[in-house]
């Protein structure tokens, strides 16, 4: 059975995510067989493992952090918010149900089963497994009903590193508060050791984000050790946006415009930032273009001035569709494609930008009915079923091919990605043609959990008029040669040069490792080691952290 190391948070967007991510990366050079794992995750940022399975993206980045293909074990439980309807509860991959919150901690011992199956299945494959907590362990009114802190811990007999974010201030209070509130030990601990308070499994803090005179902290660190006798074993110095895939939230300093030096004149691609956006790593490549300014935006002055606006996926595609419209975005988004911007949509925003969306089911919403911006000559048709697989495309719309191709010797066909949607479209729809790997189509009832699999099915998908375009196909951006050609159309558009093609993969390993030596430089790896009862040791001691 696998050791088995957690990283918790005194609150959402400590920074665990990547932590984890980070130590996959170390102990994956080290040469250990070492595994992600988050028992529930709450994200409209997902992805598609090989079985056809849904996970969050998170998971997903940390299990390529770790050199191992994302699997259905490594999240096994994920809930996506879906505005008015609740949440659609995720168990192993496939759609379990749409639940309130009274009804999901109704099935507890259901989630707790599946959480604890998923974790001996990777525990017998793997020798190390990095856990990631979720929010607080200290939200005293949920210890009862949680499967994700504590109770994973205990269950796993794992000690625990808690992270607080100095950037939002009360880091110390914060530390000091979760270890208190912990002390009392549960009377139906969940896990598999009795007798223990949850405070007992906190072995150590991480205290990241800090900018700063270290010489200044430091007081604070000892207080902080004296207090609640546990380590201080690492300051992780604020690095701003490291380009790397986020948990559920844009990152603020992604929200601002990068300058970069060179460049006066910049390609300047909008993605409206939607209430229910999902999947918003679908454009992380455009940060690696040196001329492109990426801007998250229903700002109107951003939206006029945009060579690209791109309509993201969306949880609630109804909904953001009707906000759009109501607050007078979808009138100067067409007003600037009447003036010839090109204007892309992603999943929901490619069900957005055909003539109607039908729902008879209320799926998403009470609205059976939407017109749509009818941009593209498509239907959409939102029903129980949900598509979830990994697919290779060819481009075979001939006019777009023709309309994008500039760069001589750019392969921008033999496309990879993956689909995640409720419904069907249909009209005029053959832009792609696409391979659907292990597609599994999931029944979103509590009765009725049926799932029927096809495996390599061919089936044709998106659509294109004029400068308008849209797919179902997520990390399409990700495929270097149309992303090289599509922005060097844009480029000769506007009057720019036209540039080779970036590197998407490599920029992102290179962005890993640096992430991983940061981490490595910053925490006492050495702790962690022994922690888990591992002889070998990197090349640092515990002195070189501050």
């Amino acid at each position: 059975m696998a050791k088995a190391i957690m990283i918790q948070g005194t609150g959402s967007g400590a920074g665990k995510s990547v932590i984890v991510a980070g130590l996959c990366r170390i102990f994956r050079d080290m040469g250990i067989r070492v595994a992600p794992f988050k028992a529930q995750n709450m994200a409209l940022n997902s992805f598609i493992t090989k079985e056809g399975g849904e996970i969050g993206r998170a998971q997903a980045f940390q299990a390529e952090a770790a050199g191992m293909d994302p699997c259905n074990d490594i999240n096994p439980v994920l809930l996506k918010a879906t505005g008015e309807a609740g949440c659609q509860v995720i168990l192993d991959g496939t759609v379990y149900a749409n639940m309130k919150a009274d009804e999901y901690y109704a099935i507890k011992e259901k989630t707790w089963e599946v959480v604890t199956s998923a974790y001996d299945r990777l525990s017998e494959k793997y020798d190390l497994i990095i856990i990631e907590g979720a929010g607080s362990p200290a939200e005293i009114n949920l210890r009862e009903e949680e499967i994700v802190n504590m109770s994973v811990a205990r269950y796993a007999d794992a000690p625990v590193l808690l992270v607080g974010d100095i950037d939002k201030g009360g880091v110390f209070a914060s530390l000091y508060g979760t270890v208190e509130l912990l002390k009392d030990t549960p009377p139906f601990p969940r896990g598999n050791t009795e007798g223990l308070a949850d405070a007992d499994y906190i072995k150590a803090f991480i205290i990241n984000k800090f900018r700063g005179d270290i010489n200044i902290l430091r007081p604070g660190l000892r207080m902080i050790e004296e207090k609640t006798d546990r380590p201080v074993i690492g300051v992780i110095n604020y690095l701003g946006d490291l380009g790397l895939h986020e948990e559920d939230a844009i990152p603020f300093e992604r929200l601002i415009p990068r300058h970069k030096t060179g460049y006066h004149r910049r390609l300047k691609i909008v993605v409206l930032g939607l209430r229910y956006i999902s999947n918003f790593t679908d454009f992380d490549p455009f940060m690696y273009e040196q001329d492109v300014e990426l801007r998250y935006s229903l700002d109107e002055t951003d939206i006029k001035s945009a060579d690209l606006i791109i309509i993201p996926g969306s949880k609630n595609t109804v909904q953001d569709l009707l906000y759009l419209r109501e607050n007078g975005i979808e009138d100067v988004v067409r007003a600037v494609v009447a003036g010839g911007a090109s204007l892309a949509g992603i999943c929901g925003g490619y069900q957005m930008l055909g003539k109607t969306i039908f729902d008879p089911h209320c799926v998403e919403s009470p609205v059976k009915e939407v017109d749509g911006m009818g941009l593209l000559d498509t239907l959409t048709t939102l029903d129980k079923s949900k598509t979830t697989c990994q697919v290779s495309a060819d481009l075979i719309d001939t006019q777009w091919f023709d309309a994008i191709q500039s760069a001589p010797g750019c392969k921008w066909n033999h496309l990879s990605g993956y689909e995640i949607h409720m419904g069907k479209t249909a009209g005029d729809v053959g832009l792609f043609k696409i391979i659907r790997h292990h597609t599994t189509e999931h029944r979103v009832q509590s009765t009725d959990n049926r799932q029927q699999t096809k495996r390599g099915r061919e089936v044709l998908d998106g659509s294109v008029k004029g400068n308008v375009w849209g797919t179902y196909i997520h990390g399409i951006f990700d495929n270097d040669g149309l992303r090289t050609n599509l922005l060097n159309s844009l480029r000769k558009k506007k009057g720019l040069p036209e540039r080779e093609t970036v590197d998407y993969q490599s920029l992102r390993e290179e962005a890993i490792n640096k992430w991983a030596g940061a981490l490595g430089r910053s925490v006492d790896i050495c702790f962690i080691l022994r922690q888990v009862g591992m002889e070998f040791c990197m090349k640092k001691t515990a002195e070189d952290i501050l």
